[in-house]
């Protein structure tokens, strides 16, 4: 197991893209390019934090600052979902709250 596999920060980004994919099937074909926009940004934030964890100093900073900037990106993605009437605030709780948690450690592995 790489040491990244063991962040919970990296498993809570394997849970968000886990839920974000079935997200996206959920947006009609005239925004595409919205559910296109989540599966790329969700599918970011786990690579960037396992690259993340093989560097140093502020190379490790600014993609952990990357990370949590793609992990901010796909709450607004979500806050779109829920004000364009795709998802409903139920089926969006759990992602959020992964979110939340993910931005919370995110911002402590940018301060370090």
């Amino acid at each position: 197991m790489f040491g990244f596999q063991k962040l919970d920060v990296y498993r809570c980004a394997v849970q968000f893209l886990a839920a974000a994919v079935p997200l996206s099937g959920c947006i009609p074909k005239g925004y595409a390019s919205l559910a296109d926009q989540l599966r790329r940004a969700a599918l970011s934030v786990p690579l960037t934090i396992a690259e993340a964890s093989g560097r140093v100093g502020g190379d490790a900073r600014r993609a952990y600052a990357l990370a949590r900037g793609s992990t901010l990106e796909c709450a607004a993605i979500l806050d779109a979902l829920e004000t364009l009437g795709f998802s409903a605030e139920e089926q969006l709780a759990k992602p959020r709250e992964l979110l939340d948690r993910m931005v919370a450690m995110l911002t402590v592995l940018v301060r370090e």
